[in-house]
């Protein structure tokens, strides 16, 4: 890989796998399997490796986890939790055996203990004396959240050390996992159930959620946690020399220690460890996803040891998603916020790694096909890392007689709008920007600072005002009054005042921001202000055909068919209608079809932008190009002069390549701009 494309791959997957970090760690909502994000990682720390120069020190490779949570008090951990790298099969553990006799220097068979990997949440304990100080979560690894209060309340979590052989140190650091025993999970929701409260989706969600309560402290849930010692991170005892010992000390202490633990003389009765563990995983009392290998003597751990996220002498191994079967009841289709249209699976409830599964998406309609999924199927289920109600394949040969191929309905079920898929996209789509299950989307969009810029109009505030019943389309927002919003809760006359005159001054804006406002699909801000130098005015653009759109400098078919779909639906229609007629305008002006070409280095030249640039972002390349006079477009046509292609470029390089239109990384772009030969390129 040559090094701008090192860098550019780079600079991406740190972005990625701290957005997966986030939503792991702190939002307990994972996107993405183990597996996937474990690709991620690994892909990263290769690349990396065969360019040093591109190791940053906020990589993911050189932490774990995530930031703490706002709202914790942060504390620092007294000595850093790590991570463990993973063995995918059976040949990385062997490879990881091997490295580890080849690092030592030890060609006799290594002893190691061997873990469950418990599916919980990681925390230390800090006890000073004897008595517990402090209890943290992993947080990013040095420093966590401090949840002593309701770790407290987990009778699993001595408060004070059990009297032993040895006396207390006087400072102890102790790691270990708090999981959710499978049995009080089911117990709390048939008792979540039985109140119509949500049934928790699964134990560790449960568990790290628990940990995390602020304000409305789930007792009954925390009191049916349990913690599993496994390491001691300071204050080990001088006479303890193996991890066997460590986890005999910690029970001495009064920890539990998980039960499955084994010796294991050599790397065979390591795979043999896993293979017995993963038989009976169905049986555990709580959900493991994997085993913990680890060097036994503490002297070889030491001899080894550590990276800046992960220890050299412990991997960790996971076990393979678990599948049942089921049978598709129905296809339903969910609307979301985007308006995207996705096909959900209905499923015969079914058991999946310790969850009820009666769900599972279809994403779209290219999947549907690929997968042939039709109702009345019988389907292998399984849950992506764990985590995520997935289809995998359609079981052909029980497939009953009369079954038939499912499409996506041609009219969205919210609202009865024609349902649009443009070319070249996978996503079928509901155009109607006043479809109640995308409105509010739709109102935060119209609100943004680069549309009509309405402050004080937040993510709260529409949500009380759709509700609430006050807006049931876009227009609604400019019938509003100051009385009825002054009854709305925490918001008073004098906000509700301050409201109404900010929509007063939203209804003077210019036409791009208005077309900008309605949320067309692909019309960005250099598309609008193409559009509205073209037109010159709305009603020149509500009378163009597709062709005439097309026509635009700068515009492509599939911009042009976004718009001449979107502006063609009689709701969208009457709805640009109701907002000039309750008072939104803009400065009429001359179509400017055939204006001047600006001055610059880049003047009369056309870019498409695909991809995450690595020193630019989308942004700051869009205004350079414009600065030095080119023109940025969304889609790619005969009239494109250059795509700047990135990290992840889609189908924007496809096309270019189709065309042959010239494809430049950043270090062109940064070539055009600089030099005068740009005008003759």
């Amino acid at each position: 890989m040559a090094p701008s494309s090192a860098a550019e791959r780079v600079a991406f997957l740190i972005r990625e796998i701290e957005r997966h970090n986030r939503l792991y760690y702190l939002e307990d909502r994972p996107e993405v399997s183990d597996a996937e994000y474990d690709r991620l990682l690994r892909e990263l720390g290769v690349l990396e490796a065969a360019h040093p120069e591109l190791l940053r020190d906020d990589s993911p490779t050189q932490r774990v986890g995530a930031a703490p949570a706002d709202g914790f008090r942060p504390t620092e951990h007294l000595a850093p939790m790590l991570s463990l790298d993973n063995a995918m099969d059976e040949a990385e553990l062997r490879a990881f055996d091997a490295r580890v006799k080849r690092l030592l220097d030890a060609p006799g068979e290594i002893r190691y203990v061997a873990e469950p990997k418990l599916d919980g949440a990681s925390v230390e304990l800090v006890y000073e004396a004897g008595a517990l100080r402090v209890g943290s979560t992993r947080g990013d690894g040095r420093t966590g959240e401090d949840v002593t209060d309701n770790l407290r309340q987990c009778p699993s979590v001595p408060l004070r050390l059990a009297a032993g052989a040895r006396p207390p140190p006087a400072l102890l650091s102790v790691r270990g996992e708090i999981a959710l025993p499978l049995a009080a999970f089911e117990r709390l929701n048939r008792v979540r159930e039985a109140r119509g409260e949500e049934a928790f989706a699964n134990p560790r969600n449960a568990a790290a959620g628990a940990l995390r309560m602020l304000h409305e402290v789930d007792r009954e849930r925390l009191r049916a946690l349990e913690f599993r010692a496994y390491a001691i991170a300071v204050g080990l005892p001088e006479s303890i020399a193996t991890q066997w010992e460590v986890l005999a000390a910690l029970r001495e202490m009064g920890f539990r220690v998980s039960p499955e633990c084994e010796l294991c003389d050599g790397i065979d009765a390591v795979v043999d460890y896993h293979a017995r563990l993963l038989a009976r995983r169905d049986q555990l009392p709580i959900e493991a996803d994997g085993s913990v290998v680890k060097l036994d003597r503490l002297a070889q751990q030491r001899d080894l040891g550590e990276l800046s996220r992960s220890p050299r002498w412990a991997v960790a191994m996971k076990f393979p998603p678990q599948q049942a079967t089921s049978v598709v009841l129905a296809i339903e289709v969910q609307v979301g916020r985007t308006g995207a249209l996705t096909p959900v699976a209905k499923l015969e409830p079914v058991r999946v790694g310790g969850v009820t599964v009666s769900n599972a998406s279809l994403h779209n309609q290219d999947e549907v096909e690929r997968k042939d999924v039709r109702v009345g199927d019988r389907v292998r289920v399984q849950r992506a890392g764990d985590v995520i109600p997935q289809i995998v394949e359609v079981v052909l040969e029980r497939r009953p007689q009369g079954t038939r191929p499912y499409k996506l309905p041609a009219r969205c079920p919210v609202c009865g709008s024609p349902s649009v898929r443009l070319e070249g996209e996978a996503v079928t789509r509901c155009p109607n920007v006043d479809c109640p299950a995308q409105l509010k989307n739709n109102l935060q969009h119209l609100a943004g600072r680069s549309a009509l810029d309405i402050e004080g109009l937040g993510e709260k505030r529409i949500d009380q005002l759709v509700e609430r019943g006050l807006v049931k389309r876009l227009s609604d927002l400019f019938r509003l009054d100051a009385a009825t919003l002054a009854g709305l809760e925490r918001m008073g006359e004098k906000s509700a005042a301050n409201l109404i005159a900010r929509l007063e001054r939203a209804r003077e804006t210019t036409l791009p921001r208005f077309l900008l406002a309605l949320g067309i699909r692909h019309v960005g801000e250099s598309v609008a202000q193409l559009l509205a130098r073209h037109f010159g005015d709305l009603d020149a653009l509500l009378r163009a055909s597709q062709e005439e759109l097309c026509a635009v400098d700068g515009v492509g078919p599939v911009i042009a068919e976004s718009v001449a779909r979107f502006l063609a639906d009689p709701r969208n229609a009457a709805e640009i209608a109701a907002l000039r007629e309750l008072g939104v305008r803009w400065p009429a002006q001359a179509p400017r079809a055939g204006a001047a070409e600006p001055e610059g280095p880049l003047a009369g030249k056309s870019f498409v932008l695909t991809g995450t640039l690595p020193g630019l972002t989308r942004g700051e390349a869009r205004a350079r190009i414009q600065a030095a006079g080119g023109k940025v477009t969304g889609s790619v046509s005969k009239k494109t002069d250059y795509v700047v292609a990135g990290s992840e470029a889609g189908s924007k390089l496809a096309a270019a390549q189709e065309l042959g239109v010239a494809v430049i990384d950043e270090a062109g772009l940064r070539a055009l701009l600089a030099g005068p030969q740009a005008r003759g390129a």
